[in-house]
């Protein structure tokens, strides 16, 4: 199975001796404690189930800026992110050599991770701009993912961790949450060799699921790794369980089986277009995948990316042999009404606009929200009943 990046076996930060995890969860009520960002818990999450490996905490500001400038730390490790703890204020563990971690997305935060402080930092103006530019390309406070990451604080509480549990993920979507060691696990038990991971945050249309089948028989592939998002969205977008019923439906009919796992992963989206294809990509190799599928406008929003930023980028600015895992590069997929079937658009140069059949996300939600399913084209029949069903409710 292909390699984890930067070691030789998964280094999940969750704690699962049961004797170790006991002795934490009681030190931890003795503890100064912060409540921490949703973004961080995010990335406690992420490194807990093993899949930023080999990171073992929060970043300093150095290796931070280090990552969002040329994509690594000061001692020279991959990641193409910022992962930080940044909080508002933290005179509460000014001082202390370990503190709890609070998490703000679960009632009553409990600690979510114990961290051993190596510095707390205040992040500069400058900083922080160099950061936003760099990572999301734009500055503008109406981008989602600035928005967010501009609003959690400027003290960055830098230093390992030890998790202690996966926040909302594994109680809200049991048959879904996987960390990395699991898929890993999967993939082994599956007896797949060659396998593409399709990260989503939508419910996918016929086309998306045709762009998979796609990318299994022309890589060779035995495997496919439906990977979706089931943190923090932008207001608008589907929830993760009604997603979950709708790809589990799909899988279900239109793969055969043994062939495809529908499963998830607790991060908030950054919606940071190139950066976040690669910290996608980045932690797919963690997961076991050995090819991941970028498409157009991958992990964007609105106008602020071009519709092949996302993969250029893998040339242009990932450095030489940082990741194994091979992208499978895919153009805008669509039905096509002279070859009555789904194609990539780039590869059918005799196609006007109008011979395919193309809808708006507007337009699709209309429509849902009128009880009235998208074109077979368009949409599974399956898919867009539970769908309907959740617009009707709403």
């Amino acid at each position: 199975m292909i390699k984890p990046i930067g070691a030789d076996e998964l280094k999940p930060l969750f704690v699962y001796d049961t004797d170790e995890h006991a002795a934490l969860t009681k030190e931890a009520e003795g503890l100064p404690s912060v409540v921490i960002s949703s973004a961080a818990a995010g990335n406690a999450v992420m490194m807990g189930g093993g899949y930023f490996t080999p990171l073992t905490g929060y970043m300093n500001v150095a290796d931070a800026m280090g990552c969002a400038e040329n994509m690594k730390t000061t001692d020279g490790k991959f990641f193409p992110v910022p992962v930080l703890n940044l909080v508002e204020d933290a005179s509460e563990v000014q001082g202390a050599a370990r503190i709890a971690l609070r998490d703000p997305n679960v009632d009553g935060n409990p600690v979510i991770a114990i961290q051993t402080v190596e510095a707390i930092e205040e992040v500069s103006d400058a900083q922080m701009a160099t950061m936003t530019d760099k990572v999301y390309r734009t500055d503008d406070m109406e981008h989602p993912g600035v928005a967010a990451f501009n609003s959690v604080g400027r003290f960055a509480i830098s230093g390992p961790i030890q998790v202690l549990n996966f926040s909302y993920f594994i109680t809200d979507f049991p048959d879904t949450f996987r960390t990395a060691v699991e898929i890993r696990n999967e993939i082994s038990e599956h007896g797949w060799n060659k396998v593409v991971a399709f990260q989503t945050r939508n419910p996918m249309h016929l086309a998306h699921e045709e762009l998979c089948h796609m990318a299994m028989e022309r890589l060779g592939c035995d495997g496919l790794v439906i990977h979706m998002l089931l943190g923090k969205l932008k207001p608008g977008d589907i929830p993760a369980d009604v997603r979950d019923a709708a790809i589990r439906k799909m899988v279900e009919v239109y793969f055969p089986p043994n062939s495809a796992m529908v499963t998830g992963y607790g991060f908030d989206m950054l919606y940071a277009g190139p950066r976040e294809a690669v910290l996608h990509a980045y932690f797919r190799q963690n997961m076991g995948a050995t090819h991941f599928i970028i498409g157009r406008d991958h992990a964007g929003v609105g106008d602020y990316y071009g519709a092949f930023d996302a993969q250029t980028i893998f040339d242009d600015e990932v450095p030489a042999g940082a990741m194994e895992i091979e992208m499978f590069m895919a153009d805008h997929t669509a039905w096509s009404k002279k070859l009555n079937k789904v194609v990539m658009m780039r590869e059918v140069d005799d196609h006007e606009k109008d011979d395919f059949v193309l809808l708006s996300g507007t337009k699709v939600r209309e429509m849902l929200g009128n009880g009235e399913a998208p074109p077979k084209e368009f949409s599974r029949p399956e898919v867009a009943k539970i769908l309907i069903d959740y617009y009707s409710n709403l």
